[in-house]
């Protein structure tokens, strides 16, 4: 195998060289991640795209579809599962975010988010994503204070007139030697000139991946409790199965669509939560209709999604004995669960989301367009956990009950062009969100560490309404063809998800399970909490050559105060400890962020015999503030630069890439949050494309450089995590960031036919 890699790395390294022998010149299209190059007033230089060009390229270096926009100005990533990353935009992330997925608003069904909206799709199955960074527009989405992202997989394709039947299809396979991780997808068309009929199918599978620069973590093995040591991270498993359906029928001026999509994860193991996920199955339907008269465009989509999750100590996190000792700490084998056994500690979840929209694109003449619509969803969800042994007995866990919640939604948003140089797009937005939950218990009944808690959440009112307004702003400056300017200012609400309103016990083992955040805390929710509300300020200019094709430099400077920031306090009545995990409980306080973010590319060399060179890069820093507390916000991205330079060569493409991360050292103190150190990794990627094949390698993290994720969270991947601080000796103990990934090596082709 070693033999194998190395020829493997030799041949990744001679492909520009490779390059420089072909006979034929063919130039490729370029294929850039960039902010659109609007031609209407709506399109916002906030706003960045990802063509099916660019997610074909990243698409076998990753089956995490959020790390797809890793490369956007303003975007980070959250640590979480292998396949279940969440994005976050100038800080923001999560729930403060509005994501779509073909049209439908994703609701994560588990109290540590792992099914999240964009690890329901994989990243084969993407054509289109879109993000915006600044200041959206209110037709976007609402039930959010950050930015938003917007997802697609393929449009129906139908047979040309005459054509007859037109049959289609694609096949890929991948491998990344970190993590010996494999897999493939599979997509078919069969359609006439009014119907078609496509498949789509994909599976992913990885082991643990390994850290860089001969990192060592340990774990108990066996009844003897002795220690194996490794350089693998604990709990970065996953394996997952996308499978959609998709029908569709089209008029002079109709299109309907329907699609299927199930997805099956078996398990995907988290290293910054005390749970891994054993089991989740999603069902999704959507049926969408699309009018075109002469006056506009009129949509209308109704879509349910159901979600069945299962959680419990995967192979890493099970089965620990602590030295000396002869029982286990996180589940011990039992012939019947009792009192004085426990088998593990099983946590269900089930959730059934309903939602309706209906939206018209009015067309007012002389390039201004009037948009209006409505939106419903429904939400439901039962977090319960059956009784397994031990201190988890005799009956069953209610974590939220009957849980309720509920968005009415209705928008208004003109797009006008003033003249040639100036556009702009005003937008108004109401939500009313109403929430609810039934009553609670505990594992047992008498037990003083539930009983308190549960009588003090059932003895209170658990309905609340909101009633949330939006507004946006943008203003677009063009004075010549060579510069843009926008400015653009929002108010932008959400009100609090199921778990921060109605999570309700202060029992370390049990708050501990309620994180959505990787930071090893527990969370206690308050039914009382207000809406977020953020007042924000983006502005951008772009400078860029005449054609937009040779060069161009973006800044966009952003401001936001939000009011009502859920953030988190010590519980009170309980002790908080520097340099421990503790049991916090989410509040409303005020906070701020601000940035910049800085792009451009440029074609730096056009020669015959070499082809293109041009080099890209990107700039981010945002900076985040509780004012109340005067604390640092949680997991917000310290400075990071990342820089590229490509050669374009006839079918190929060749890349070389640099990620330059600073120390994070300005930290939330009421999280214990964990500082990291500085970093710099290097990547080289290739492409070489015929007609209907296309082939990427590529090496990530080329020097095998050790790093800790700046918001991967706490280490947790292995030990005694039912323990919220466990005795020394034992796994985990707070200070441990989650290490990054070694040098992985990858490969894939796809075929069309």
């Amino acid at each position: 195998m070693p033999f194998k890699l190395a020829a493997l790395s030799a041949a990744i390294a001679a492909l520009p060289f490779a390059a420089l022998a072909a006979d034929e010149v063919t130039v490729m299209p370029e294929v850039v991640v960039k902010a659109e190059k609007p031609d209407a007033a709506g399109a916002a230089l906030g706003e960045s795209a990802l063509d099916a060009g660019a997610l074909q390229s990243l698409a076998p270096a990753t089956s995490d579809t959020a790390s797809l926009l890793r490369d956007v100005p303003g975007v980070s990533l959250y640590g979480a599962g292998g396949v279940s990353s969440l994005p976050a935009i100038r800080g923001l992330a999560d729930d403060r975010l509005r994501i779509k997925v073909d049209g439908m608003d994703l609701v994560a069904a588990c109290p540590n988010h792992m099914n999240s909206p964009l690890s329901h799709i994989d990243p084969s199955a993407v054509t289109t994503a879109r993000v915006y960074s600044g200041v959206s527009p209110v037709s976007v989405g609402g039930d959010s204070i950050g930015g938003s992202i917007v997802v697609e997989s393929a449009e129906p394709e139908f047979a040309r007139p005459g054509q007859g039947t037109l049959l289609k299809g694609e096949a890929g396979l991948f491998y990344r030697s970190n993590g010996n991780a494999l897999g493939g997808n599979l997509a078919a068309t069969v359609a006439s000139e009014q119907f078609s009929f496509s498949y789509t199918g994909s599976s992913a599978q990885s082991d643990n991946y390994r850290a860089g620069d001969n990192f060592k973590t340990y774990r108990f093995t066996g009844r003897a409790g002795h220690l194996l040591e490794r350089d693998e991270v604990g709990s970065t498993a996953y394996k997952a199965v996308n499978q959609s359906l998709a029908l569709a029928w089209r008029g002079d001026t109709d299109l309907v669509e329907f699609k299927y999509g199930r997805q099956h994860i078996p398990y995907e193991n988290y290293p910054n939560q005390r749970m891994d996920m054993t089991d989740n199955v999603s069902d999704r339907f959507s049926l969408a209709w699309t009018g075109k008269e002469v006056w506009g465009t009129l949509k209308a989509r109704a879509y349910y999604e159901h979600t069945q999750h299962e959680m419990d100590f995967g192979e890493d996190k099970r089965f620990w004995y602590a030295p000396g000792t002869s029982g286990a700490i996180n589940g011990t084998p039992c012939a019947s669960i009792g009192p004085k056994c426990a088998a593990g500690m099983p946590m269900d979840t089930d959730g059934k989301n309903r939602g309706a929209s209906v939206g018209a694109d009015i067309l007012l003449g002389q390039g201004n367009i009037l948009r209006v619509g409505g939106e419903i969803q429904t939400y439901r969800l039962d977090d319960w956990w059956p009784p397994s042994g031990g201190g988890m007995w005799p009956g069953t866990f209610w974590n939220v009950k009957d849980g309720e919640r509920d968005r009415y939604a209705v928008f208004g948003e003109w797009e006008a062009r003033h003249n040639a140089q100036w556009s702009s797009v005003l937008g108004l937005r109401h939500e009313t969100v109403k929430m609810d939950a039934g009553d609670v218990r505990g594992y047992d009944t008498s037990s003083v560490a539930t009983l308190a808690d549960a009588a003090a959440f059932n003895a209170q009112s658990h309905a609340k309404t909101d009633r949330n307004w939006d507004f946006s702003a943008l203003a677009r400056f063009t004075p010549d063809a060579t510069q843009t300017y926008e400015a653009g200012i929002a108010q932008k609400t959400r009100s609090p998800n199921l778990y921060e309103r109605y999570s309700w016990s202060s029992w370390g083992m049990a708050a501990t399970m309620n994180n959505f955040v990787g930071d090893g805390n527990g969370y206690v929710g308050d039914i009382d909490l207000e809406p977020e509300v953020a007042h924000t300020l983006s502005l951008a200019g772009d400078w860029h050559d005449a054609g937009s094709k040779t060069w161009n430099l973006r800044i966009a400077p952003f401001y936001s105060h939000v009011r009502d920031f859920i953030d988190a306090r010590c519980l009170p009545g309980k002790t908080c400890t520097p340099d421990k995990f503790n049991v916090l409980q989410y509040v409303n306080e005020s906070a701020r962020l601000y940035g910049v973010d800085v792009s451009g590319q440029a074609l730096i060399a056009r020669t015959r015999s070499y082809g293109d060179f041009s080099l890209s890069g990107v700039v981010n820093y945002v900076r985040g503030e509780n004012r109340d507390s005067g604390d640092d916000l949680y997991n917000i991205m310290p400075l990071n630069a990342k820089l590229a330079l490509t050669q374009k060569f006839g079918r190929w493409t060749n890349s070389a890439e640099g990620q330059f991360v600073a120390a994070k050292d300005e930290v939330s103190d009421v999280r214990n949050e964990i500082g990291t150190d500085g970093y710099s990794l290097f990547n080289l990627r290739s492409s070489y494309e015929w007609k209907q094949v296309r082939l990427d390698v590529g090496i990530e993290n080329l020097f095998d450089r050790y790093y800790a994720l700046p918001l991967g969270g706490a280490y947790l991947g292995q030990g005694t995590t039912m323990a919220i601080n466990p005795p020394a000796g034992n796994y985990p103990q707070w200070g441990t960031a989650v290490p990054g990934m070694g040098r992985s090596i990858y490969a894939g082709v796809n075929v069309k036919f």
